[in-house]
């Protein structure tokens, strides 16, 4: 399996590493390599290359026995009014040209995948938006991007709210809306659980919606409470959930890279970042050991009584 983590995760607790009060990114991509079985690595444009050589960064990471998955945007500075749906034109072919210049560097690196999260593309009141406005220079610029580029896949991120109090795209339904309106068959969807937490939607649904398109691209696994994107450790909430969302992947047969996004501020997040791969594995073993039709049986008969029966199984450690 390809497992891959947040890179800023490891930015915490910088003690337990190295005497340096701020660490840089191939320090982040060494401590990276120190989880086992971490495989691949993902890191932010421009964020991670400011004042950074992507070349040395390239080596880093090959030294450390690690493969770069993709780079995700973070829009940074001018982009308090929107990234795509910005009113400002000008903005906008600045949104646009920092990610055609993530491309170049996801290319340089080996990696396969943009990862695309527009934080400030929404609104905060009634009134505030021109929906007819923003979605359409979302969609215009998305196909100028995935049009530009039919080599790389392009994934969307979506996110009900934080920091706006409404994200233009929050949700399944949405974001496979607009993948439809780009129409280009470069732009996927990439599913972050506590996003999905968040929007009140069950993650297995829809990972099965996104499958069902057959847009699902990536995950970001975590976990929360619902009210904000808590980035707690895989299964420490909903663990039947998670389960599920396991269960539906391998039902799909996804093969794509397993990617943890949680914020370890308190934790080792060496062995935070490790403990997430062993809780995946841990719930994957299960499921394998009472097999896709055990479950498929119980799924049929709608018996929430045989559900329960599945998580004493898994907590007990067997599976009856």
């Amino acid at each position: 399996m390809k497992f891959s983590s947040r890179i800023n995760s490891f930015k915490s607790r910088p003690e337990l590493f190295t005497d340096k009060e701020k660490l840089d990114t191939c320090d982040l991509i060494d401590r990276m390599a120190l989880v086992d079985g971490l495989t691949h690595i993902e890191l932010n444009y421009p964020e991670h290359f400011v004042g950074q050589d992507v070349d040395t960064i390239k080596a880093r990471i090959a030294a450390r026995g690690l493969q770069v998955g993709g780079i995700a945007l973070r829009y940074q500075k001018h982009f308090n009014e929107g990234e795509f749906s910005n009113p400002d034109a000008a903005i906008r072919e600045k949104a646009v040209q920092t990610t055609l210049e993530a491309v170049q560097v996801c290319k340089a690196l080996g990696g396969s995948t943009v990862t695309l999260w527009f934080a400030n593309d929404g609104y905060d009141y009634p009134f505030q938006q021109d929906y007819f406005r923003a979605y359409q220079h979302v969609v215009d610029a998305l196909q100028r991007i995935t049009r530009e580029h039919p080599d790389m896949t392009f994934s969307f991120e979506y996110k009900p709210y934080e920091p706006r109090t409404f994200s233009l795209i929050g949700d399944v339904s949405s974001t496979l809306m607009l993948i439809d309106d780009v129409g280009e068959p470069n732009l996927g969807i990439t599913l972050d659980f506590c996003h999905m937490i968040m929007k009140k939607e069950n993650p297995a649904y829809s990972l099965f919606l996104s499958a069902k398109r057959n847009k699902l691209v990536g995950f970001h696994l975590n976990d929360g409470y619902g009210h904000f994107d808590d980035g707690l450790m895989l299964g420490s909430v909903h663990l039947m959930q998670t389960l599920e969302y396991i269960y539906y992947a391998k039902k799909v047969k996804f093969d794509g890279l397993v990617y943890f996004d949680t914020f370890p501020s308190r934790e080792d997040p060496v062995k935070e970042c490790a403990q997430n791969i062993r809780m995946y594995k841990t719930l994957a073993g299960f499921i394998d050991q009472l097999t896709i039709e055990e479950i498929e049986s119980i799924i049929r008969s709608q018996d929430a009584l045989k559900v329960q029966n599945m998580l004493l199984s898994l907590i007990s450690g067997r599976a009856e």
